[in-house]
C-alpha cells in the first residue's frame, strides 16, 4: 500500500476529492527543528483489507529533545504505532472507517496527525463522528476561485511557546502586492485573537492554548485584499477543529447511590447500575470508560460479594444465596468504592470514584417465637387495663413488617373479656382485660396466644410451635359495693302528698356472695330535702311536701341518690338513683299579664290593653281561663272585659276618661277541679296625647273605682254606729 504525498491527485470520484491547487496542509520549517509530527496528514486508499502486522504507513514524531517517553494512541482501538512509528493493525480489518487520528506525546511535547482512508466509509471514530460535524460543513479541501484553505487540526492543551504555526492558505494565483485578511469568531470576535494569519505568506498561527470542550470547531472566513485594504478574493471558510486530549477526568454527578438486594437472592441478581460522565470527546477512547469495584466494606462473609460489569457499570451479586443471608451478616449494608477510568480503561486513562452503598433487604424468613411457653398474670376482679406483656423473638429486620409481629387470643375468651395489641416499640403482645373480671364467676382463666408477622412468611417457612403461648390468669377477690337493682329506680306519686308517705322501698345486693356481710344504706343526694331512707330495710318516705313546680324538679322528675354500704373492711360503698314523677294537682292560681296599660284621654279607639293568663301547673289545670271585672258600683260603668281566646281578654273602657290613674280589680279562674282564682288589679295610666306625645306627668292623683268608694263608705258608716 502507497501513502500519497501531501498535493498529489486522487480520483475525483472518492469521498474526498483533491483538487490541483491543494498544497501543504501543514508545514515545518527547514532550518528549524519544530516540535511535533514532521508531516501531519497522510492519504492511504482503502484497501480490501488491513493485514494483521502489515505496516501502513510511517509517521515522525520528533519533540526536539530526544523523544523521552514517547507515546502513541490511535483513535481507532483497532490500530497502532509501533515505536518505530510504523502504524499497524492489530487484526484484520475490512473497514476502517474514513480517517484515522494519531496522538503523540512526550515530555516534551505533544502533537496530532491524520490519516485520511480515500473510499473509506463512516466509522466509529471518523472525523465527523469524533467532531460531531454535521454533513457538508466540514470545510476539507474547499476552494473558492484561487484561495485555498483546507481544514487544520489543533490539539487542545498545546504547551508554550506561542504563537504556533498550524497551517497555511494558498492563494494560487499569486496577484502581486496582495494581502491575506482572517476574520470571524477566534479572531475579532469573542474569544477574541486565538488566531492570527500573516499577511503575506498565509501561514495560520495560534496564540494560546485551545479547550476543546469550551468550543470544539471554529469557522474562520480568509480573504485577499489588494493594497488599499480592498477585498479582491473571497471570503473563503476556514475550519479549525480542535482536537481531543483526554484532560477530564470520568465524574459521578448522580449521587448519592443507593442500591437494595433481597437477602437470598440467586446469584447474579441485578442490584443497580452505576453510570459516570466525561466530558471529553465521546467519540474516542478518552470517554471510553471502563468500571471497576476498588474497595467493599465490610469484606465478610465474602470480599467479593458484587461485580460490576466494567462496560454497562450494572452491579450484580456474585456470590450464592446462602451467603447472602442479612441475619448472619455484621452489617445489612455494603460500601462499594467504584472507579470509572476513561480510555477504555488503559493505565494512561484518568480515574474518578464513587461509593455506592448496597443495602440487603429482609424477607420474612424467621418466623416470631415466644421467649416463654407459659406466661402468669394477676389481676383483681372489676379492674381494666393490661395485666401482662408477652415477649417474643424475631431475627428479622425490626424495620419491617417481616419483624412487627400480630398477636391473636385463639382460644379461651368467649366473653371477650380481654384483647391483645403489639406495642409498636417492643414488638410485645399487651394483653388487657377490656371487660371487668367477676372473682365469684371464675376465678381463673386460661387463654391460649398466638403471634405471626404482619408479612406472611416465604413459602418454604412455617409457623411453629413456638409460635403459641398459654396465659394463666388468676382474679383476685376484692370486697366489691353493694349494687341497686333495679338502677335507677322509678316511682310515680303525685305533688303535695302527706309528709311522712312511702314513696318506695329500695333493694341492694352485695356481689361477694361468698362473704355474708350486712347492707345499710343512707341518702346520698337529696337536693330539696324531700326524703328521708331506713338504714335497715331501704324504705323511702317524704319528710317535706313533694312540689312539682319546684326548680328541682326537671321535666316533672325529681332525682335523688341513695347509698348501700356493706360491713366489709374497709366496708364498700354502691349508689343508686332513685326519679320520681310528680303527677300535677291544682296548686297553683292563674296570674295576669302585664298590670300595667296607658291610654290618651281623648282616644277614639278604647280598647285599652289585651290581658293575658299563665298558670304553673299543666293541663287540664290551666287553661281555658275565665276573665271578669269585679262588679263596678255606681250609675256609669266605664270598663268592660271581653275574652279572646283561652288565655288572653280584651280590656276596653266605654267612655273617655279625665286624666288620672285607675285601678281596675281583674278575676281570672283555671280549669281545675276545683278551680282557682286570682284577684289582681290592673292600673290604667289614661294620659293626655298631643302631637303623638304621650304625658301622663299630671295623672298623679288616684281615682278610686267604685267598688273602692263603696268600701270606704261601708267603712265611716261602720264608725259612725259604733
Amino acid at each position: 500500500m502507497k501513502a500519497k504525498k501531501i498535493g498529489e491527485q486522487v480520483d475525483i470520484n472518492s469521498p474526498f476529492p483533491l483538487f490541483p491547487q491543494v498544497l501543504l496542509l501543514v508545514f515545518a520549517e527547514d532550518l528549524e527543528c519544530i516540535p511535533g509530527f514532521q508531516q501531519k496528514v497522510f492519504h492511504i486508499e482503502q484497501p480490501s483489507e488491513f493485514t494483521e502486522d502489515q505496516p501502513i504507513l510511517n509517521v515522525v514524531f520528533d519533540d526536539c529533545k530526544g523523544n523521552d517517553k514517547l507515546n502513541f494512541e490511535v483513535s481507532n482501538p483497532d490500530f497502532k504505532v509501533e515505536p518505530n512509528g510504523s502504524l499497524v493493525a492489530l487484526k484484520n480489518i475490512t473497514e476502517a472507517g474514513r480517517a484515522l487520528f494519531i496522538h503523540a506525546r512526550s515530555a516534551q511535547a505533544e502533537d496530532m496527525a491524520e490519516v485520511l482512508i480515500v473510499g473509506g466509509k463512516d466509522h466509529h471514530g471518523s472525523l465527523k463522528e469524533i467532531f460531531k460535524i454535521e454533513d457538508g460543513s466540514l470545510g476539507i479541501l474547499r476552494q473558492k476561485r484561487a484561495i485555498v484553505a483546507t481544514p487544520i487540526l489543533i490539539p487542545e492543551n498545546q504547551r508554550p511557546p506561542f504563537p504556533r504555526a498550524v497551517g497555511r492558505v494558498i492563494d494560487s494565483d499569486g496577484t502581486e502586492g496582495s494581502k491575506f485578511r482572517l476574520s470571524g469568531k477566534g479572531v475579532d470576535q469573542e474569544p477574541k485573537g486565538a488566531f492570527k494569519i500573516n499577511e503575506n505568506t498565509g501561514e495560520i498561527s495560534v496564540t494560546r492554548s485551545l479547550d476543546r470542550e469550551a468550543i470544539p470547531t471554529y469557522q474562520l472566513q480568509v480573504e485577499i485584499t489588494d493594497v488599499s485594504g480592498k477585498s479582491i478574493e473571497g471570503p473563503v471558510l476556514l475550519d479549525i477543529i480542535v482536537i481531543d486530549q483526554n484532560d477530564n477526568r470520568p465524574i459521578f454527578r448522580e449521587g448519592p447511590y443507593v442500591g437494595h438486594v433481597m437477602e437470598g437472592s440467586p446469584t447474579g441478581s441485578t442490584v443497580m447500575r452505576m453510570m459516570a460522565f466525561d466530558a471529553d470527546d465521546p467519540g474516542t477512547d478518552n470517554a471510553l470508560l471502563r468500571y471497576n469495584i476498588l474497595k467493599q466494606t465490610p469484606d465478610k462473609p465474602s470480599p467479593n460479594m458484587f461485580f460490576i460489569d466494567p462496560e454497562k457499570g450494572d452491579i450484580v451479586t456474585v456470590v450464592s444465596p446462602a451467603l447472602l443471608d442479612r441475619e448472619t451478616m455484621e452489617n445489612p449494608k455494603y460500601e462499594l468504592i467504584i472507579e470509572a477510568k476513561d480510555m477504555a480503561g488503559l493505565d494512561v486513562g484518568l480515574t474518578g470514584t464513587a461509593t455506592a452503598t448496597i443495602v440487603i433487604d429482609d424477607k420474612n424468613d424467621h418466623p416470631p417465637e415466644f421467649t416463654k411457653k407459659e406466661f402468669q398474670a394477676t389481676v383483681k376482679e372489676g379492674v381494666t387495663g393490661v395485666i401482662v406483656n408477652l415477649s417474643v423473638e424475631d431475627r428479622d429486620d425490626p424495620a419491617t413488617g417481616a419483624w412487627r409481629a400480630v398477636y391473636t387470643i385463639i382460644n379461651g375468651n368467649p366473653g371477650q373479656s380481654f384483647e391483645i395489641h403489639t406495642n409498636p416499640k417492643t414488638n410485645e403482645g399487651m394483653l388487657s382485660v377490656v371487660k371487668p373480671l367477676d372473682y365469684e364467676i371464675s376465678a381463673f382463666h386460661t387463654l391460649l396466644i398466638k403471634v405471626e408477622n404482619e408479612e406472611p412468611l416465604v413459602p418454604d417457612i412455617a409457623y411453629g410451635p413456638s409460635s403459641t403461648a398459654t396465659v394463666q390468669i388468676t382474679v383476685l377477690d376484692v370486697n366489691e359495693g353493694p349494687v341497686f337493682h333495679p338502677d335507677p329506680m322509678t316511682v310515680t306519686k303525685q305533688e303535695n302528698i302527706p309528709i311522712g308517705s312511702v314513696v318506695l322501698t329500695v333493694s341492694a345486693t352485695d356481689p361477694d356472695t361468698l362473704q355474708h356481710q350486712t347492707i345499710r344504706y343512707s341518702v346520698y343526694k337529696d337536693p330539696a330535702g324531700w326524703l328521708e331512707i331506713n338504714p335497715t330495710n331501704g324504705t323511702i318516705f317524704t319528710t317535706a311536701v313533694l312540689d312539682r313546680e319546684s326548680p328541682y324538679v326537671h321535666n316533672n322528675v325529681y332525682t335523688a341518690l341513695f347509698q348501700a354500704i356493706d360491713s366489709g373492711n374497709p366496708p364498700a360503698t354502691g349508689t343508686g338513683t332513685l326519679q320520681i314523677t310528680l303527677e300535677d294537682v291544682n296548686d297553683n292560681a292563674p296570674t295576669i299579664y302585664p298590670t300595667l296599660a296607658k291610654v290618651c284621654d281623648d282616644a277614639k279607639d278604647l280598647k285599652v290593653v289585651v290581658l293575658g293568663a299563665s298558670d304553673k301547673d299543666l293541663h287540664p289545670n290551666t287553661d281555658p281561663f275565665k276573665f271578669e271585672l269585679s262588679k263596678q258600683s255606681g250609675p256609669d260603668k266605664v270598663w268592660k272585659i271581653t275574652k279572646i281566646n283561652n288565655t288572653h281578654a280584651q280590656v276596653s273602657l266605654l267612655q273617655n276618661l279625665k286624666k288620672a290613674n285607675y285601678n281596675i280589680p281583674i278575676l281570672v279562674t283555671d280549669s281545675g277541679k276545683p278551680p282557682l282564682t286570682n284577684n289582681t288589679e290592673l292600673k290604667v295610666q289614661v294620659c293626655s296625647c298631643k302631637k303623638s306625645k304621650m304625658d301622663c306627668s299630671a295623672a298623679d292623683a288616684l281615682h278610686i273605682s267604685m267598688i273602692l268608694i263603696l268600701l270606704f263608705s261601708l267603712f265611716s258608716l261602720f264608725c259612725k254606729f259604733s
